[in-house]
């Protein structure tokens, strides 16, 4: 069995359902929502690569390389994004939490908290990880000072580590939260979470 297998993470504002193709109408519109395929330094699918870039997530999870999900609004049953575990080393039990993105009008609301809480809860918790990683453009602030709330420590910068679609080399900001912090961590979240909450 693929480690980690397929499973949906639900929480009061969050959904997390394994990734389908049936998924790319409401991720059409959910990345239509900021036209978030613009930002430079991230990598999100523009609205006719979509289909392709779901075919290529769910390719790496047979590879047991990636555990893909699309994000739902729990209240509203309303597609807002996508989330991985990625780089999978099921040897060691550690897992990658990236590629993530939501619609404009999603975020800065409290779900990506939430979002992240189901993620590590699962990973500490259930697949018994040592270790989970986030990595993010050394020039994406938001996503850094995120991953900075989130009480995830930075290991390090990547100099020169990837060449990006339009062929420009990028520094890559490593964090990770280990098995020893998680439950600091998780009351942290969980104190987040329920203050972001109606």
């Amino acid at each position: 069995m693929t480690w980690p297998a397929r499973i949906t993470l639900t929480g009061k504002t969050a959904r997390l359902e394994p990734l389908s193709q049936n998924h790319a109408p409401g991720l059409i519109e959910a990345v239509n929502d900021g036209d978030l395929w613009e930002l430079w330094y991230t990598s999100i699918p523009t609205p006719e690569k979509m289909s392709s870039e779901i075919t290529r997530r769910l390719k790496l999870h047979s590879e047991g390389k990636m555990l893909p999900f699309t994000v739902f609004n729990q209240q509203t049953n309303q597609i807002i994004g996508m989330t991985t575990y990625m780089n999978v080393d099921a040897v060691n039990r550690r897992v990658e939490i990236g590629s993530t993105w939501y619609r404009k009008s999603s975020q800065r609301s409290g779900i990506n908290t939430e979002c992240k809480l189901l993620l590590l809860t699962h990973a500490f918790e259930a697949l018994s990880c040592i270790a989970v990683e986030f990595r993010t453009h050394f020039f994406n602030q938001q996503s850094r000072r995120a991953i900075e709330r989130l009480g995830a420590k930075q290991d390090g910068i990547l100099r020169s580590h990837t060449v990006t679609a339009d062929g420009m080399l990028r520094d890559t900001a490593v964090y990770s939260i280990i098995a020893s912090e998680w439950p600091a961590v998780r009351r942290h979240l969980q104190f987040q979470t329920e203050k972001s909450q109606p």
